[in-house]
Formats: structure tokens, sequence, C-alpha cells
């Protein structure tokens, strides 16, 4: 048998490569390490057995042609999330058009255009007594240095979606992750990824909220 292009302890680019496509498919449930280790080997055998190929683990030729031919090239946020959770298989209602695609189950938000998944990040909730609202909604304003009239706490890069609903920067939540909640609001914790977001979003833009 001809010599495999990638095999188990490898690193680099192109195991980045193979796991982000391997997750296009629902094979590898993890941010993209570059590593390959024993959830890299599993998810390869799944893939030849699914192809009907031997089942080495490691990566032939032909594995690797059958699995570029059923994917597509892994964008950089695909290969470096900025998330270190795995984007959840965005719902149905998020693969058309412009779409803020926001899973309670994977804790994320991914900014979805066409159905490619642009940029993720890392968002909560708010608690069992002012739980986020789930559901299809629309940005209805933006207001980019927002003061809660309620809480009176500071609501950068706010999108309203449902009434007092927003997705905003949360500094709590970058301070303090998931040890908090919010009042409902959908919060982010990385001002960086959230700023350009910001800028694209249109009032109007669709807002998808699921578990």
């Amino acid at each position: 048998a001809s010599r495999p292009l990638m095999a188990p302890g490898a690193r680099g680019a192109q195991v980045r490569e193979l796991q982000a496509r391997l997750a296009q498919l629902g094979l590898f449930g993890r941010t993209p390490t570059g590593y390959y280790g024993s959830v890299t080997t599993t998810a390869v055998r799944a893939f030849q057995r699914r192809q009907g190929l031997p089942r080495t683990g490691t990566v032939q030729p032909a594995a690797w042609r059958a699995l570029r031919q059923q994917t597509h090239r892994p964008s950089r946020t695909h290969l470096h999330p900025p998330t270190t959770r795995p984007i959840g298989v965005p719902d149905p209602r998020c693969m058309r058009g412009r779409v803020i695609c926001i899973s309670k189950r994977s804790n994320t938000l991914a900014w979805v255009v066409d159905g490619r998944v642009v940029s993720t990040m890392d968002v909560r909730f708010g608690s069992q007594y002012t739980p986020t609202r789930e559901g299809t909604f629309h940005i209805t304003f933006k207001s980019r240095h927002h003061i809660s009239t309620l809480y009176h706490t500071a609501m950068p890069y706010a999108m309203f979606f449902s009434g007092g609903q927003a997705v905003h920067y949360s500094a709590d939540f970058a301070a303090h992750g998931y040890r908090g909640a919010s009042h409902g609001c959908v919060n982010v914790r990385n001002k960086k990824a959230l700023a350009p977001l910001f800028n694209t979003v249109r009032p109007g833009t669709k807002v998808v909220i699921y578990h």
C-alpha cells in the first residue's frame, strides 16, 4: 500500500485542514488542533467505514481525495476558531441569507452568510428566571454605547432582537465566564470579535436562537 499522507502523531496545517473537513461531515466534534491524536484517528476510521475503504485510521491518498470532494475548503475561522467550543450544527433556518445563528446547546453565536460560517464567538444566556427567548427574530435597532434603562449596566455593541433582549458585549462575562448569567440578553465576551459583526449587521437582519 502507498504511504499514508497523514497518520497518528502527525502535526501541522494539513492535519488542521483534515480535522476541519471531518467536522463538516459531523465526524469531528472539536476545535481543530493540528495534532493527529486518538480523536482524529477515530474520526478518520468512521469516514473510511462510510466510504467502504480499509479502516486503517491513517489517511491514504484515496481517503483524502474523497474527503476533499465531499467538503468545502475550510475558512480561516474554521481552522482557527476564536471559540473553544465546537460550533453546533447550524439550525436549518440559519442556512439562507445573512443570519446571526445562536445555539444554546453549544453556547456559541455564528455569523452565517449564505450557509457559510464567517465568524463565531462564545455566548451565555439568561438564567431560568429571565430566560433568553428562542425562535426567529430580526434586529430591531442597534446601539453602540447602550446603557440598560432597567438594570443601569453598560451594554456595548447592543443589537436588539426581541423587546429588551439584545446581543451585546458583557464585561462580566469576559471576567467571570459562565458563573454568571444575563437578564435574558445574549452576552458575548470577545469584544474584538463582536465589534466587526456590530458594524456589519443592519436592522432587519435575521436572528435564530435554538436549542
